[in-house]
């Protein structure tokens, strides 16, 4: 009787785990596993998939243009990761308080998390025009001198991507701040206050400490997803001018896609899954660490 209940339960179990597990399996871990046996091929889809050894490997080496991706992801990931941070921060601080009209405040936040990437990316290339943009336009209102190119210069159209990235993502995030602020006691503010800490003191002693989780996988999630940027500057920049915005993502859609080299694509892919893998595990030691 006992043995017949447990193996009820265990088929009841594998009733909920199973359809999961084998949608991971066929959407995840076989395209995984077969990337990483394409990066030592030079599979071009019309063909059979020729072993390689560590040739893409090498190739990867003496490609200038894999370099430029790989440094322009890192620039965009090293500043537009701490940006967004500290302003969703700094905007669900504002936006927890009883404000007049916060509600709304809050979706007009949101709202550009939810808007398609093209208009996105329409609107602000029209913002950012040189000669009839209104960014610059405002700029020479103000006396601003020879005011910047944006998405058409190579030392501009970077920054100009990040600032759209910021813009887009800090809504989204800000929910999440927002979300881990409601989780900290309000007996704690009241404590604190009562024993004269300042709203500085309350915001490092209290705050900080109280949204340490929330700020741990919000620093995960948007280190990763900035390592992966790609819709926003296909569509914005297209890489350029020149390669001053070309990413890895966007290589790898390059190579696969455009160009047929599936194992070439491949191994650059690898490259990346290794690098986000690093530095999650990084971010992982760095947390259990100040939390021990």
């Amino acid at each position: 009787m006992a043995a017949s209940l447990r193996r009820r339960n265990a088929l009841i179990g594998l009733s909920f785990v199973l359809p999961n597990f084998l949608g991971f399996a066929l959407l995840t871990l076989v395209p995984v596993l077969a990337l990483f046996y394409l990066s030592f091929t030079n599979w071009n889809v019309f063909g059979q998939a020729d072993w390689t050894g560590l040739a893409n490997l090498r190739r990867l080496a003496g490609d200038r243009s894999f370099w430029t991706a790989l440094r322009n992801t890192l620039y965009f990931t090293g500043v537009h990761v701490p940006v967004t941070l500290v302003l969703s921060l700094a905007l669900a601080l504002l936006l927890n308080t009883r404000l007049r009209g916060v509600r709304f405040f809050r979706t007009a936040a949101f709202f550009p998390y939810i808007t398609s990437i093209v208009a996105i990316a329409a609107v602000w290339n029209m913002m950012f025009s040189p000669e009839t943009g209104p960014v610059n336009q405002l700029l020479g209102a103000v006396g601003v001198a020879g005011p910047p190119g944006w998405t058409n210069s190579r030392d501009w159209s970077m920054p100009s991507v990040i600032i759209v990235g910021v813009w887009r993502d800090l809504g989204f995030y800000m929910l999440l701040f927002l979300a881990g602020l409601q989780t900290i006691p309000r007996d704690l503010y009241e404590a604190a206050t009562i024993d004269g800490a300042g709203a500085w003191q309350r915001f490092r002693h209290v705050t900080l400490p109280g949204l340490r989780p929330t700020t741990f996988f919000v620093t995960v999630v948007l280190t990763i997803g900035s390592l992966k940027v790609f819709d926003l500057i296909l569509v914005l920049t297209n890489g350029g001018p020149g390669q001053s915005t070309l990413v890895l993502s966007q290589y790898i859609y390059q190579k696969g896609f455009v160009q047929n080299q599936f194992g070439y694509a491949s191994a650059v892919s690898v490259v990346l899954f290794g690098i986000c893998i690093a530095v999650t595990l990084v971010q992982f030691l760095v947390n259990r660490r100040r939390s021990a």
